[in-house]
């Protein structure tokens, strides 16, 4: 991933009541590879027990035919994921596993719990022991330790201590949770297959893949249960306004899912449109900077009248090292992502379309790129307001001191960038635009008004942990 671009977050997975649940989940996953890429798991239950696996790397290059053949059962949960930095380990792994005095749990989430910190010291001065760093285990802790009767309200009993963002999949040997937070920060939908079975997902591109139906998404503030029983709704938590996530629709989802009530791909191309309209610009060519801006150059294009074209090529087979020559290349790191293409700039003016700029870094050289490929001006459009806070809902991003736009002008950045020009989507204009179905939307990341205040550890350092 580019180093001006934000971190990934996770995916979840849930099968329930389908013979091949492993082999679903699997599939889900990888349709879902795009919200993490440093490890994944599954862990399936069979009536009787818990079959895991679960470890480092892509979903592809982890399971295998021998793997997967261990995993038996109707019932499974899986998850990818991304690690922040120093955490990147296989204890971290989810789907965490445990046996405990009432019998088995597997927990996977998505989000991240602003007062892990302080519940997690709680419950270590209790005397429980830890053997990861993230915050999902701090709600495998919680629910074990609750003296409700059964497993619902046990999990409703432990998310009623935490606060945050959590789209959560809690696997018992006989029944499934998913659950989304009160304010609904990540997504999380439901479909059904043609047997009967169901299953939960990030994102509706891997209900696609795996031919199930899309029946609804889980709303803020619900549980849901899947059993014997059938599909119980609860709502546990009280109401409040939900506040969903609009860089999903931005940037983190993939442009084939429905997410939040809106179609990825028509919502970036309406963020294009109403960026032209904004902040139009006299040109020959619009292009995209692959691929995240793509949909917004096309709808940029379409609104102004100016030609689309495929300005810049990305190498999709990019691991995630590689050997920089010892005689310097400029700008190697990005080249070797993104190329210019001379025949499609040469001597035009050009507007390049991107989903956001963080740092400032790669911008810049992608600028520097298309001016060495002879382009005449380039002017640069972001389809999103500028980037001013952190997110601490478990999206990975700068600190605010690394950001670009928290400390520089509009004017300032198109300097640093080198650009003839330089516009944002405006946040009245992308919140119009993302309004449209009358939900509620989280921005913090661009105005610094966050629904959930983040506490202060006690040294003043403010300690996310991220699902």
């Amino acid at each position: 991933m580019d180093d001006d671009k934000f971190h990934d977050e996770c995916a979840v997975m849930g099968v329930y009541g389908h013979p091949e649940a492993a082999n679903l989940a699997y599939l889900g996953l990888y349709a879902l590879q795009h919200r993490g890429q440093e490890s994944t798991g599954i862990v399936t239950a069979d009536g009787d027990g818990f079959h895991v696996e679960v470890g480092m790397g892509r979903v592809n290059d982890f399971f295998n035919e021998v793997r997967l053949a261990h995993l038996q059962g109707p019932l499974a949960i899986g998850h990818n994921r991304y690690s922040t930095t120093g955490s990147s380990s296989l204890r971290n792994v989810q789907p965490l596993a445990v046996d405990y005095a009432r019998g088995s749990l597997a927990i996977a989430h998505n989000g991240n719990l602003v007062n892990a910190q302080r519940v997690r010291s709680e419950l270590e001065a209790h005397g429980s022991i830890f053997r990861s760093t993230s915050d999902t285990e701090v709600v495998l802790h919680l629910i074990a330790q609750s003296q409700a009767v059964n497993l619902v309200d046990c999990v409703i009993e432990a998310l009623r201590q935490v606060q945050g963002a959590y789209s959560l999949l809690v696997m018992g040997r006989e029944e499934l949770f998913a659950v989304r937070d009160p304010y609904g920060f990540r997504p999380l939908c439901i479909g059904q297959f043609e047997n009967g079975g169901y299953v939960v997902a990030s994102e509706t591109c891997a209900l696609d893949l795996i031919e199930a139906t899309y029946v609804r998404d889980v709303l803020p503030g619900e549980l849901i249960r899947f059993s014997a029983d059938g599909v119980q709704s609860y709502f546990p938590f009280g109401s409040v306004a939900s506040r969903q996530c609009v860089l999903e629709l931005i940037y983190f989802a993939r442009t084939d899912s429905d997410v939040f009530s809106h179609n990825v791909y028509l919502m970036r191309k309406a963020f294009g449109a109403r960026l032209a309209r904004e902040a139009p610009a006299q040109a020959d060519v619009v292009i995209p900077v692959p691929d995240g801006g793509i949909p917004a150059a096309l709808g940029y294009a379409e609104a102004v009248g100016i030609p689309f074209d495929t300005g810049l090529t990305r190498n999709h087979y990019v691991g995630r090292t590689f050997i920089e020559p010892q005689q310097s290349i400029r700008n190697f790191g990005v080249k070797i992502k993104l190329n210019a293409n001379r025949s499609c700039l040469e001597g035009k003016r050009v507007v390049v379309v991107d989903d956001s700029i963080v740092r400032g870094t790669t911008s810049k050289k992608v600028v520097q790129m298309i001016r060495q490929a002879g382009a005449k001006e380039v002017h640069m459009r972001i389809s999103s307001p500028p980037t001013t806070h952190p997110c601490v809902y478990g999206i990975d991003t700068p600190t605010s001191e690394e950001l670009i736009a928290s400390s520089h002008s509009i004017d300032e950045i198109r300097d640093y960038l080198q650009a003839d020009s330089l516009a944002y989507l405006s946040h009245e204009g992308m919140m119009r635009m993302a309004y449209a179905n009358e939900q509620g939307y989280c921005s913090a990341c661009f105005t610094g008004d966050y629904p959930i205040p983040m506490p202060q550890h006690e040294d003043g350092v403010q300690l996310p942990l991220f699902g």
